[in-house]
């Protein structure tokens, strides 16, 4: 029951991005489908964190990376998963986004200091925290990875 809103929103966004359905630790980008090969350039990316998520590897691979923390239950993670299904192409396409469970990934939130739902972590080469703020969507996420 849960899971109800999430799901979906979860199944719009990665198919926004240009990609079959989310996956755990699966990186959602238009290379994963038949795009031209422009349209992979100007696509931000959506990761789904999992057991066995290599942020190191995936921070040090790409030129903007943010965990983004959910929690079902939580009505403005909800509308921020909305947003971003609904206007995934204005996120700005140097961005990787992981989204990790609130609920579940107790032991990376207390590796990034987050005490709370719709948190969002901005991410250094080395995948260290350099940057933590909460909600603020497409726009605040743009805004804070500038």
């Amino acid at each position: 029951m849960k899971f109800q809103f999430v799901r979906p929103a979860l199944l719009a966004l990665s198919l926004l991005a240009g990609s079959a359905p989310l996956t755990a630790g699966h990186a959602l980008a238009a290379s994963d489908t038949q795009a031209p090969a422009q349209a992979e350039e100007n696509r931000a990316q959506l990761i789904q964190y999992a057991a066995g998520t290599d942020l190191k590897k995936i921070a040090a691979e790409n030129d903007k990376t943010v965990v983004f923390f959910f929690a079902s239950w939580c009505p403005n993670c909800i509308l921020t998963l909305t947003e971003l299904s609904q206007k995934w192409s204005e996120v700005e396409p140097d961005i990787t986004l992981v989204i990790a469970d609130y609920d579940t990934e107790t032991a990376l939130k207390a590796e990034y200091g987050v005490t709370y739902q719709d948190t969002f972590v901005l991410l250094d080469k080395e995948a260290k925290g350099v940057k933590l703020w909460n909600a603020g969507g497409i726009a605040g996420l743009n805004s804070n990875t500038r």
